[in-house]
């Protein structure tokens, strides 16, 4: 059934409307979805005008049960959107919204597969139809790639599929007119641009050639965008990706390209309804006043004094051991003895050479596992007491672990050479083979000191340690680890150590003899500040839990609070979410004793809803709301707030529920609807006794926040860090002067120094402190803030607890493109099968656009237990996204989203109306620019005394040189042992030929074709003559390979038939392989035409030689297959013959006397010249070196030069690379130290198939130039052996891209060196013409390189495939100007450009430079980019990157890289490619496809077939490793 053809038209109405934009989106929308609604199933009832038009809930109910709760809930009271399972709620709702748009699914092989154990094949095509059977999305068009199942309408849908969504990203603005010599592309190409600049919203518009009418029900035929019917998993997954690219959120395109380069990205438009801050400006908030207090120590070790003689009986702290029994009570007497031993034994019995090993003030390492924390006490207050400094870190386990570098580095900066430890801790350390503790990487040398009893000594009667009063010498050093991964010292002083004691005393109201259980790390923050120091100060007894404990029992410190009726407890929200988990077994446990239950890290955005669950809980045990204290503390300012028990008579506590959008503009917006992207936040309390707090704008000068805006905190008090050791830079910023925050008249605040406490947060009422999030979190994408923990919280909202383990995810950003991209990095379960995985992926991505409305540009999964890990079980981040950017994360499961994220790509070119060719001569004029035109010496004036000009014809030659010089030697071919297998002299080379003319004479009539089917050798020279002595016209086959028939007999076989050879010349070898079993399964081996073989010819004359009639008349066909797949053939005739010998003979100087090693393939273009006529032509002798000799043995031909000391070698840019790839490994030069020196060489002429960018650097003291071959004109520049040196120009890349030629220094950003291609021919003139409109260009312009020479060859005989477009390749004329000459097209880019040097004539000389051919341009976003531009880039990305090729499919470049290394790496690459092609070429990768070594095909003369590669990869042919589709 086909719509009817009035509702057609009307549509086409429509679409005009909207182009035109007299109709909006939403108006064209519900107009459309009327036309359309009689012609479509009603799905469960539903009129389908309103699917189109509203995104239907249907599917949500079904998918979600948490949609049921949003109903109940508006009805209920404002309270109940304070529960904590609000964000859970909001990211199901926000999921439920997206009617699940299904992603094409990674594939990836069977073996990478290690965690999985679904079988992984990829689902079939139905996998793109939508969830709820036929609802139509609302993409503005339709573009599944599978019928609907169960509805019988498949017309319907056959016609939305013709109007199939070209990508409509950011990537892709123009459609890919990728060949425009090569194949031909429908798209519409104009109008896509017309419009999209119009309607943003609008998917552009790419029609592909639809296939039938008659439409199959089970599978989806569609085409490429070459008319190529593709049925294949590959095509149907790109088409899901079409389908599922939204028009990522980017702003308006205000004009497009102009030529400024300076700024090519969008200068970003600040939006105008972005909220803004309205408040007041914010005064000072002031603590309460620090209390004095009787008989308040001195100093800290005055402290321990103190309670160590009056209270020697009462416990300081006990340690429990790994399944929770108490081990050891360390009493005050004892922890005050064994201190003032350890003092004494560091400052007295440690010396080097006599002289004291340490003096008060120096650094000493603590080096003690979490499981210790007596030994850790007795040390560090043992340091305290001898004045030393002590400086806590962690224990190193391996020499790998993360960050212990920089722990190193830190060490290394505070001069610590001593380290202290406990006996089992220093024989669990690695160990070097002399039996000490092995150097870690990166740290100093250490003497490591155990502090166990028999290691330290009895102080005499007479020795005391000093107790001085509490000074600003530092007192200890806390290590920090910044978000860059970098570890800094913070130095504490004894006036601060004190001062901050006092102040938690106060605010947390301590008194003597209480009993605190402690969760967290003893040697930092707040487990250091509560469990080691205030506890002392007011004789505390410590309940210390290590962390090895809660991970076998989480309940561990609920049970020991029970146990011993602690008071207060410090633990982390982390730790309340686990004793959730497991409380179930937990019967008869209170937690009525505790009055304060603090929460150390109480301002992360998850600790709420932990502090609200474990109440829930928990209430029922004892626990009262009013004492969960949650705080807020930075290791650089200590704590800068904390909420008080209730005893202190303070406001209740406040709770916000904070709009996410406003929150990432910095400003603070109470979210009165219920919006689902929200924040809930509680309060951390008030500000510290004594202490001053603002809050202050976190970029530029530190203005003090208006009242509803969110800055960073500072806090002036005595009881804060000092500086950051060593680093006086770094310590202006956060801890002096530089913070002083200054009011909006400029005038500072207050004259007391301020502290940076890197946390992110605002004042509310009751003066309560709100924090939400940390600078270290900070993500500023786009000009919005983002906090990592937000993002964290929402992905684990997801699917909680199911998928991903809590605590194993990292979210950080890299910058890629000018701006921040967040990375979000989970573990996830080995028991999640494939799917899983990637269903969660998709969902976390919906749920943070929904709710941060951010694009997540990289979600990686990685199997269990793989990511670097912090010393207390947490995610080392840094290490993290190290690993992320060098490629070594190894993930098992990736999904890249540049398309929705990259919002700041540069604008799309815009191609502006043509300029006429009259107006382009006339401009260049006005410019002082002259047309760009180049020719080589004339021909007719060079005067040299060649013998072989008498004759016409090539063969005639030869008989002449047979009579005249019958043993002068011609040619001697190379094995791989560099001797000679071969040789012919003229007489020989005659001979042979008669031989071959005689077999054919009976046999064939003059004019025949044959193919000459024969390795690289005399045979085939020998058998080209004799053709040409027989009049037949002699075709050169590359034979096929024996291990590889099934690709390269039907090049062969295809050859023979389009050249319409009648018979087969060939050896007995391959005439055997033409007909073997294996043959019969590539080709059909019956339709071969006669084969004979020239092994054992008979020796007898030809009666007579064939003599042509005229010299036009055709000699021979040189087929080659381009790297675009076209094959096609050149008809040469025997004056262009001779006219090329002769240009080739005067620019080499070649004479008889002379030696040249050619090392090129004879089946075609300058290889075949140089094999089969020069030599004849010219008389002198050919080295002839067979490339394929090369694989066994890669210095051949350097050998062969070396040996035969040749001036003037030939060679292609394969075999350059062959020889530096192969000596290259060698770890020894043997060649060189062999005598295979290369310094006589005067010419090395590489013949250039492909791009001159991808020079092989090759610089062993010869010349490298290079040397042109077009199908068309056989040879147009080839370096000589006089003229100037050619010469190297650097263009800028991003230039090129937009047809420009601009020169730029050498090393500058986006410069692309190319090398000039040699001189040009004698008797050859080049022009630059224009591509499209066939008028001549200026000098340094970009375009075609047309040619005209007297060797021109006169036409295709065919080009397989393609006849229509070569028509005009032989014989064009310029639109304008110098219309008379004919030319021919080279279908090379390039441009020529006077220099200032000087050729033979004294002419200045004209530098020809080829870019690259046309055929292979990918033209993408309106531009024109060479792939090996962007391969060469992606192979540079990563080590295991062996090779690369690009190519484009319906918009979107598909970059196809082979894996050399574990297949682990295969998706480390997928980021890796993505990042480097946007840094350095503003394109958005669509499709990364990993793959073996070799598969990439490659042709004889080292060109990729990128064209080959894109069919075998729509035609899943490439077994890849893993293909991923970038969204």
């Amino acid at each position: 059934m086909t719509l009817p053809a009035e509702v057609r038209e009307k549509l086409a109405e429509l679409e005009l409307e909207l182009s035109e934009g007299d109709i909006t989106q939403k108006g064209y929308e519900k107009k459309r979805g009327k036309l359309l609604a009689p012609y479509i199933p009603q799905i469960q009832g539903v009129d389908p005008s309103l699917q189109i038009d509203n995104r239907i809930q249907a599917s949500s109910q079904a998918v979600l049960p948490g949609s049921k709760h949003n109903k109940s809930r508006a009805a209920n009271t404002r309270d109940e959107r304070f529960r904590s399972d609000l964000h859970t709620e909001a990211v199901q709702a926000a999921l439920a919204k997206y009617k699940e748009r299904k992603m094409p699914m990674p594939s990836k092989r069977r073996s990478v597969l290690v965690q999985s154990s679904v079988e992984a094949c990829t689902p079939p095509d139905t996998s793109s139809a939508s969830e709820d059977e036929g609802s139509l999305r609302r993409q503005g068009r339709l573009a599944t790639s599978t019928p609907y199942q169960g509805h019988g309408h498949p017309a319907v849908e056959h016609w939305f599929n013709r109007v199939i969504q070209g990508s409509s990203t950011s990537s892709s603005a123009s459609s890919t007119s990728s060949h425009p010599g090569g194949r031909s592309v429908t798209t519409t190409n104009t109008t896509a641009h017309a419009r999209s600049s119009l309607h943003a919203e609008r998917p552009q518009v790419a029609s592909v050639r639809s296939v039938s009418r008659g439409y199959n029900h089970h599978t989806s035929v569609m085409e490429t965008a070459d008319g190529v019917p593709v049925n294949s998993r590959v095509s149907s997954k790109i088409q899901q990706l079409l389908n599922t690219l939204k028009r990522p959120k980017r702003p308006p395109l205000r004009e497009f390209f102009v030529d400024d380069f300076e700024e090519l990205l969008d200068g970003k438009l600040p939006d105008p309804n972005q909220p803004k801050p309205e408040g007041q400006q914010m005064s000072p908030l002031e603590g309460d006043h620090l209390g004095m207090v009787n008989k308040w120590p001195p100093s800290l070790p005055a402290a321990l004094q103190r309670w160590g003689t009056t209270q020697p009986k009462s416990p300081c702290l006990t340690a429990l051991d790994n399944v929770g029994k108490p081990v050891y009570t360390l009493t005050y007497g004892k922890l005050w003895t064994r201190s003032q031993k350890l003092a004494y034994t560091l400052l007295n019995k440690l010396s080097t050479r006599n002289e004291p090993l340490l003096m008060p003030g120096d650094r000493v390492a603590l080096v003690f596992p979490n499981n210790d924390p007596v030994m850790f006490m007795v040390a560090f207050y043992g340091c305290l007491l001898a004045e030393l400094v002590p400086v806590p870190i962690e224990v190193p386990l391996t020499r790998k672990d993360a960050g212990s570098q920089q722990i190193g580095f830190l060490l290394g900066s505070c001069g610590v050479t001593l380290a202290l430890t406990t006996d089992a801790c220093q024989k669990g350390l690695p160990k070097a083979q002399t039996g000490e503790v092995a150097t870690f990487k990166g740290w100093p040398r250490l003497l490591w000191f155990v502090t166990d009893g028999k290691h330290v000594v009895k102080p005499p009667k007479d020795w005391h340690p000093q107790l001085r009063e509490a000074s600003n010498d530092i007192a200890y050093i806390e290590y920090k680890t910044s978000k860059e991964g970098s570890t800094m010292g913070i130095t504490v002083s004894h006036s601060a150590m004190l001062a901050h004691c006092h102040a938690l005393t106060q605010a947390c109201g301590y008194t003597e003899g209480e009993t605190i259980t402690n969760v967290l790390d003893f040697k930092r923050e707040a487990g250091l500040w509560h469990g080691v120091l205030t506890s002392v100060m007011n004789r505390m007894h410590v309940i210390s839990i290590p962390y090895s404990l809660m991970k076998v029992n989480p309940l561990s410190w609920i049970q020991k609070v029970h146990t011993y009726k602690a008071r207060v407890a410090v633990v982390k929200s982390r730790d309340m979410h686990w004793s959730l988990l497991a409380q179930r077994d937990q019967r008869d446990i209170s937690l009525s004793s505790l009055r304060m239950l603090i929460v150390a890290d109480g301002a992360n955005p998850w600790s709420i809803s932990s502090c609200d669950a474990f109440l829930n809980v928990f209430q029922a045990r004892g626990l009262r709301p009013e004492v969960i204290c949650p705080c807020a503390s930075s290791s650089e300012a200590m704590t800068v707030a904390i909420r008080r028990p209730p005893e202190m008579g303070v406001p209740p506590p406040g709770k916000a529920v904070l709009s996410m959008g406003g929150l990432s503009h910095s400003v603070i917006r109470v979210d009165t609807e219920e919006k689902l992207s929200v924040l809930t936040v509680q309060d951390v309390g008030q500000v510290m006794p004594g202490a001053l707090v603002c809050v202050v704008r976190v970029e530029g000068t530190p203005y003090v926040c208006q009242t509803d805006e969110v800055g960073e905190i500072c806090v002036s008090s005595g009881s804060t860090g000092v500086a950051y050791y060593g680093l006086p830079g770094m310590t202006k910023n956060v801890f002096e002067v530089s913070t002083i925050p200054i009011i909006s008249s400029g005038v500072p605040i207050s004259d007391r120094p301020f502290t940076r406490t890197s946390l992110l947060g605002f004042v509310g009422p009751d003066s309560l402190v709100f924090v939400v999030g940390k600078m270290d979190g900070l993500m500023v994408v786009s000009g919005r803030r983002h906090n990592a923990d937000d993002v964290v919280a929402t992905a684990l909202a997801v699917e909680p607890m199911k998928f991903v383990y809590r605590g194993r995810i990292a979210v950080f950003s890299v910058s890629v493109l000018h701006d921040e991209r967040i990375v979000v990095v989970a573990e996830q379960r080995p028991d999640a099968s494939e799917e899983d995985s990637f269903q969660w992926m998709s969902r976390v991505l919906q749920a943070i656009d929904s709710i941060h409305q951010v694009g997540v540009y990289c979600l990686a999964l990685v199997p269990a237990n793989t990511l670097p890990k912090a010393p207390l079980g947490g995610i080392h981040i840094s290490e993290t996204k190290q690993r992320f950017l060098e490629g070594a994360l190894h993930p098992c499961n990736v999904l890249m989203c540049p398309h929705t994220c990259v919002t700041n790509l540069p604008k799309p070119r815009q191609k502006q109306p043509e300029v006429g060719p009259a107006s382009m001569i006339v401009g260049n004029l006005v410019a002082g620019k002259r047309i760009a035109q180049a020719c080589g010496r004339d021909v007719a004036q060079l005067e040299d005394n060649d013998q072989a000009r008498k004759f016409l014809y090539i063969q005639d030659v030869l008989q002449w040189r047979a009579q005249a010089t019958p043993d002068h030697p011609l040619f001697l071919v190379l094995n791989a042992k560099v001797l000679p297998f071969c040789r012919a002299s003229c007489l020989q080379l005659h001979k042979r030929a008669e031989r071959v003319a005689a077999a054919l004479m009976g046999r064939l009539n003059t004019g025949d074709h044959v193919a000459l089917v024969y390795p690289p050798g005399i045979d085939l020279i020998a058998t080209f003559y004799g053709c040409l002595y027989a009049g037949c016209v002699p075709v050169t086959v590359r034979p096929p390979h024996p291990q590889n028939l099934a690709t390269t007999l039907p090049t062969v076989k295809m050859i023979v038939e389009v050249s319409k050879s009648v018979c087969i010349l060939t050896t007995q070898a391959i005439m055997k392989l033409l007909k073997s079993k294996e043959a019969a399964a590539a080709v059909d081996i019956k339709s071969w035409p006669m084969v004979l073989d020239t092994d054992d010819l008979p020796r007898k004359k030809s009666p007579q030689m064939y003599k042509p009639p005229t010299p036009e008349m055709l000699a021979y066909l040189d087929f080659s297959v381009s790297t675009t797949g076209i094959l096609a053939g050149v008809k040469m005739s025997h004056a262009a013959t001779s006219a090329l010998c002769r240009s080739i003979k005067l620019q080499c100087e070649l004479y008889p006397s002379r030696q040249i090693a050619i090392c090129l393939d004879p089946y075609c273009g300058l290889g075949f010249a140089l094999w089969c006529l020069c030599s004849v032509y010219s008389g002198h002798q050919s080295i002839l070196v067979p490339p394929l000799e090369l694989e066994s043995n890669a210095s051949l031909w350097l050998a062969a030069v070396s040996q035969y000391k040749v001036r003037v070698t030939f060679c292609s840019y394969s075999v350059m690379e062959m020889c530096t790839k192969g000596l290259g490994s060698q770890t020894e030069p043997g060649w060189l130290a062999s005598g295979c020196a290369s310094c006589f060489v005067n010419s090395c002429i590489i013949s250039s198939f492909h791009l001159p960018s991808t020079q092989a650097t090759f610089s062993i003291h010869f010349r490298a130039c290079e040397s042109y071959i077009f199908d068309s004109t056989l040879l147009i520049f080839l370096q000589g052996t006089a003229g100037p040196d050619p010469t190297t120009v650097y263009v800028d890349m991003r230039a090129l891209r937009h047809d420009r030629v601009r020169l730029v220094e050498r090393g500058s950003p986006h410069s692309l060196p190319l090398m000039e291609s040699g001189k040009i021919l004698p008797g050859v003139k080049v022009i630059i013409a224009n591509t499209e409109t066939k008028g001549p260009l200026g000098d340094s312009h970009l375009g075609e390189v047309w040619v005209s020479s007297p060797h021109n060859a006169t036409g295709y005989y065919t080009v397989y495939g393609e006849e229509a477009l070569h028509a005009d390749h032989f014989n064009t004329k310029l639109s304008f100007g110098d219309t008379q000459t004919v030319w021919a097209r080279t279908g090379y880019l390039g441009f020529l450009r006077r220099t200032e040097l000087t050729d033979a004539s004294g002419e200045r000389h004209d530098a020809l430079y080829v870019v690259g051919s046309l055929d292979e341009t990918l033209e993408l976003r309106g531009m024109r980019y060479h792939p090996i531009d962007i391969e060469t880039s992606v192979i540079r990305s990563h080590k295991s990157i062996a090779e690369c090729a690009v190519f484009t499919w319906t918009n979107l470049l598909v970059v196809v890289v082979e894996l050399e290394g574990s297949e682990q790496e295969a998706l480390d690459l997928v980021a890796l490619v993505t990042n480097v092609v946007l840094e350095e070429h503003y394109l958005i990768v669509g499709v990364v496809v990993v793959v073996d070594p070799g598969v990439i095909p490659i042709n004889s003369r080292g060109e990729k077939q990128r064209m080959h590669l894109r069919d075998g990869f729509l035609a899943d042919q490439l077994d890849p490793i893993y293909v991923a589709y970038n969204m």
